[in-house]
This record gives C-alpha cells, sequence and structure tokens, in this order.
C-alpha cells in the first residue's frame, strides 16, 4: 500500500506562499499523481486555507487555491459524526486547535502520517504520527 499522508493546512499554504517547505510539498503532489502516495486532506483544513489566503491576500487568492486543490491529487474527504467526535476528543485532551485536530483525527481513521509544520503538533505527535516541514 503507498504512504498515506494527511495534508495539514500548513503544507498547502506552504506551497501557496512559496516558502521553504514548497518543493517538499511539490514533490509529494507529484509522487501522488504517479500514485507512489495518496494524499487527503479534511474539508475543515480546506476551509482554514480559503479563509488563511483570503484574509492575507484576498478573495481572489483563496478561490484560486481551492480551485488549484480541486484540481491536485488530494482527496478532500468530508466531516461526518465518527471524525468529529475523534477531533473534539483530541481538542479535550490536548488543548490543540480545532481545526488542527481535525487534521490528526483524519489520520488516525485512516493509519495515515500528518504532513505539517505546525509546531502545535507536538502536543499531537503521542496520537498520530508527523512528517515535519521546515517552519516558513
Amino acid at each position: 500500500m503507498p504512504e498515506r499522508l494527511v495534508l495539514d493546512s500548513f503544507a498547502l499554504m506552504a506551497l501557496f506562499r512559496n516558502e521553504p517547505s514548497a518543493p517538499h510539498v511539490e514533490a509529494l503532489l507529484e509522487k501522488a499523481s504517479k500514485g507512489e502516495c495518496e494524499l487527503f486532506m479534511s474539508v475543515v483544513n480546506l476551509g482554514e486555507v480559503a479563509y488563511t489566503l483570503e484574509i492575507r491576500q484576498g478573495l481572489q487568492a483563496a478561490k484560486e487555491a481551492v480551485a488549484a486543490i480541486d484540481q491536485a491529487p488530494i482527496e478532500v474527504v468530508d466531516v461526518d459524526r465518527t471524525l468529529t467526535l475523534a477531533a473534539a476528543r483530541l481538542k479535550a485532551t490536548t488543548g490543540v486547535g480545532y481545526a488542527d485536530c481535525f487534521a490528526a483525527a483524519l489520520a488516525q481513521h485512516l493509519d495515515a502520517t500528518v504532513l505539517t509544520g505546525d509546531l502545535d503538533f507536538q502536543r499531537l505527535e503521542p496520537a498520530v504520527t508527523v512528517e515535519w516541514l521546515a517552519a516558513g
């Protein structure tokens, strides 16, 4: 089975803002397009990318980013009751941001690794495996 990665918003923000981790994320997108790995993202984290870009760069940048994600080899996963309650449990036990807890809960559900550079995930690391990206 190919490697499974859950993208936190950090990973895609690094790509869209051309931060130091962008080439690594681009390489993973290329691998995913060849079937060499699987990339996932919760719809909650997609929303986090959209609102962050809209605040920082405007509505058009947010729309372009969402369109790019829709075309990328990333499966955007809708949240259901099970995933929501798993994220809520992580939030209650770690105090990490709720959106981050959705990425972690999805990784647990898929037996996948979270791809991020967000240091808050250090508090989630006992519950999920993290592949660390360089901070911007």
